[in-house]
């Protein structure tokens, strides 16, 4: 496992994470919308950047079994006794998204929550989607969702810097962000505090490049992958310069 290069992400957020992001939800509107897009569940099913298992879980439900790859050896361990607790079918890889290679061919492969984001580097973002690519079946179907580079500077307006607070359902719990860009690099900063309703609170960076859907086009293409789709949610709302996020799918020509 120490063969594998980790930004220590998941040391970060380590015992938090699911807090940020829960399970239900926005995660089962996710899983539901992917096991929609699936071209052939019988082809099997590809997360890279699996995390906890926030979305992998309920589709392996939808799906069948889903293979989830992650650099993080501390999202992985959580992985496993969420895998564990459920029953889930989701089979636990520890790898990095831009080599991770297999023997097989999947009908979907799905990047999504900003993992791809997490590579600053261009040429790693381009190389994370030709892996991707390389593992689809004829047909198969590729979804990224990743932070949305014009919606992340409507955010910040003409301010370099900002702060916003967004409180949680759980009284007394919520997550304060302390957001820098660094243009000169397309990369974006987020210093987070998590308050809990026990008045203890949890701090945790991280690093992004921001993308703009233009250049992850280009890198689908350059993978030879075609666009079919670009939303804003996962609702399949139509994407908007001003949002935060955005979430592209490809399929590869038969």
């Amino acid at each position: 496992m120490t063969s594998i290069d980790d930004i220590g992400y998941g040391r970060q957020f380590d015992g938090w994470y699911d807090r940020l992001f829960p399970k239900g939800g926005l995660a089962d509107l996710t899983a539901k919308k992917l096991a929609s897009l699936h071209p052939d569940t019988a082809l099997g099913t590809l997360e890279l950047g699996v995390g906890t298992g926030r979305i992998a879980i309920p589709l392996s439900r939808l799906t069948g079994r889903v293979v989830g790859v992650d650099s993080s050896p501390e999202m992985l361990a959580t992985l496993e006794t969420h895998v564990t607790a459920a029953g889930a079918d989701v089979d636990v890889v520890h790898g990095d998204l831009r080599t991770y290679t297999d023997d097989r061919r999947y009908g979907l492969v799905y990047c999504v929550c900003g993992t791809l984001s997490m590579l600053l580097d261009p040429a790693d973002q381009q190389r994370a989607l030709r892996r991707a690519a390389e593992r689809l079946a004829p047909g198969g179907v590729l979804v990224v969702e990743t932070h949305n580079k014009p919606g992340i500077l409507h955010l910040h307006g003409e301010q370099q810097r900002t702060t916003y607070f967004v409180p949680y359902p759980e009284p007394g719990t919520g997550l304060q962000t302390h957001s820098t860009l660094i243009p000169e690099r397309d990369l974006w900063q987020c210093s987070h505090i998590w308050f809990d309703s026990d008045g203890t609170s949890r701090v945790g960076t991280e690093l992004s490049r921001l993308t703009t859907p233009e250049e992850i086009d280009a890198y689908a293409a350059a993978s030879g992958l075609r666009p079919e789709g670009r939303y804003a949610d996962w609702n399949s709302a139509p994407y908007t310069p001003q949002g935060a996020m955005f979430v592209s799918v490809y399929s590869k020509v038969a």
